[in-house]
């Protein structure tokens, strides 16, 4: 089956503008339903998760949509519950948070890397499925998506960032040490898969090879998977001003001057 091409870039935002139309009528509908909205994002170093919660929290109130992004756990924080450091950024009512890696890097990256053993992964395999059980049945609303990446464009995307130096803060050591378990990764992440895809939290996998199909693909996928979630903006009264508009006058601190 041949692949389709790249989509281009004027095609793509064609294609975007319309879901993020729907995206903010759906945190519309959260606020106004008081629903908690949860997506788990995980994948490949370069994947593109990133980039697809900046589309989908790109014309969202960012007091109502939040990502989080973890550093690695401080001392206090390894010697807790594993779950203990991610339940205080779990969504209040009205709220989608958007994790940019969650509690599973205990199943990926610390693995892989070595930084939890063979017991500690099998006891969070364990309780994964029933840490998500009890999020769901609270009324959570839970998604998991995993972004797959052929290593060939990993390697493009990796050799982009070591030359911009625009996206080198992306590149981090760990990167390079990861770069060659491409296939232990693999099979971690299908034992992540056999082990938490649950019918009441399934994972749902997207080919990121190209992103922006990518990304299209997995918000269309978020969406659908949604009640009904159009509802209409509130009209806002906007009556003329009382007299002309004023200009801005300063006192005190000019402002810069702008840039020719």
């Amino acid at each position: 089956m041949t692949k389709p091409e790249k989509l281009k870039r004027k095609d793509y935002e064609e294609r975007l503008e319309p879901l993020q139309r729907e995206l903010a009528s759906m945190a519309r509908w959260a606020a106004h339903t008081n629903q908690r909205i949860l997506v788990l994002i995980e994948g490949r170093d370069t994947a593109g998760k990133g980039g697809v919660i900046d589309a989908i929290s790109a014309h969202i109130n960012p007091r109502q949509c939040r990502t989080v992004a973890l550093p690695k756990p401080s001392e206090r924080e390894r010697s807790q519950w594993y779950f203990q450091r991610y339940v205080p950024h779990l969504p209040a009512a009205g709220e989608i948070v958007l994790f940019d890696r969650s509690w599973y890097n205990r199943a990926g990256v610390e693995k892989v890397m070595g930084f939890a053993d063979d017991k500690q992964v099998k006891a969070f395999l364990k309780q994964a499925p029933v840490f998500e059980k009890m999020l769901v049945d609270d009324g959570i609303l839970l998604f998991k998506y995993w972004l797959c990446c052929d290593q060939d464009e990993q390697e493009k995307r990796f050799a982009e960032r070591r030359e911009d130096p625009l996206k080198g803060w992306k590149l981090s050591p760990i990167d390079i040490d990861a770069r060659a378990k491409y296939d232990e990764y693999t099979k971690a992440r299908e034992a992540m898969l056999k082990a938490t895809h649950t019918d009441y939290a399934p994972w749902t996998l997207v080919d990121f090879n190209d992103q922006k199909r990518g990304r299209l693909t997995m918000i269309r996928d978020l969406l659908d998977r949604l009640p009904d979630t159009q509802i209409k903006p509130e009209p806002v009264d906007f009556p003329p001003l009382p007299g002309k508009p004023k200009k801005e006058r300063y006192s005190v601190v000019k402002p810069l001057q702008t840039v020719e």
